[in-house]
């Protein structure tokens, strides 16, 4: 693991979550659909019982957060920015599973899909370029640490939400978060999760995120790191095509957790095979073709 960039953790929240009912997880065409709910141990319980353990992996922790207002948002960097062992922060503005709480979001404004008043799918902070710019500026003013802000593919237009993420203070953008999706089960007649909706992620969503990465890529001058379907270093290597500064590994390793290893070793031979000294080498080199 020592040879990895980074590790980033699951979201974590300011309090426990004990997450959605199961079914948790459905299998899809070459991905899955999962609602998981941000089951987590809250911050308190990971800095006390689980950084620790990291830090003893040698390699950077990027610890995910999820606040449900403004203050939890405040909270939580705060407590990342004392600890000892955690190398950034990223702030998770996109999940699809949390209700709609005040304070963060602001009703009607963004560039985003915004659903009908009585929608039961309420509208994300990563949907909305005024809510992310709340967010995204109370962390920075808590932290000098790295701040990573991972968005959503679910807008109608990424590059105002990205923008200002930039000018809140984010040195970096994340994308792409799964996708929201839905697996209904004719016999049933109900969703084939616990609950009706979740975020679609794996291969199948790779084209999408590669769009999504290179167009973001054009709009903001911060690095964006790419993810969304990576299985191997072809698929990596996708993403730094398209302008990613760097790419992360998440759905590929509930089938065999060595893969991010498999993605730095076949980066390595390709970089190697094709006479390149970096993956820098190679975006400057498609720059100036």
């Amino acid at each position: 693991l020592e040879r990895l960039g980074a590790l980033i953790t699951k979201t974590l929240t300011r309090a426990p979550r004990e997450g959605h009912p199961p079914p948790r997880l459905v299998e899809t065409p070459s991905g899955m659909l999962n609602a998981v709910g941000l089951q987590n141990i809250g911050i308190e319980a990971f800095l006390q019982e689980k950084l620790p353990a990291l830090k003893l992996i040698r390699v950077p922790v990027i610890v995910s957060i999820l606040g449900e207002s403004v203050e939890d948002v405040v909270a939580m960097t705060s407590q990342l920015d004392r600890a000892d062992g955690v190398a950034a922060i990223e702030l998770n503005l996109s999940c699809p599973n949390l209700q709609r709480r005040s304070g963060l979001r602001a009703q009607g404004s963004g560039p985003g899909p915004h659903p009908p008043a009585q929608s039961p799918e309420p509208l994300m902070v990563a949907q909305d370029a005024d809510a992310t710019s709340t967010v995204v500026s109370a962390a920075r003013a808590a932290t000098n640490k790295p701040l990573i802000a991972k968005l959503s593919p679910d807008v109608t237009d990424l590059a105002p939400i990205a923008q200002a993420a930039e000018r809140a203070g984010a040195d970096t953008v994340s994308l792409v978060n799964t996708f929201r999706g839905m697996s209904l089960d004719p016999a049933t007649r109900r969703s084939r999760l616990g609950v009706l909706t979740g975020g679609v992620s794996g291969p199948a969503i790779r084209p999408l995120a590669v769009y999504r990465v290179w167009y973001t890529a054009q709009t903001v001058r911060i690095p964006v790191i790419g993810l969304g379907g990576i299985v191997r270093a072809e698929d990596a290597l996708e993403f730094f095509l398209a302008g990613a500064s760097a790419v992360a590994v998440g759905t590929a390793n509930f089938a065999n957790p060595r893969s991010p290893l498999q993605v730095l070793e076949g980066l390595t031979r390709y970089l190697a095979r094709h006479g390149l000294s970096s993956l820098r080498e190679l975006q400057e080199a498609i720059q100036h073709a």
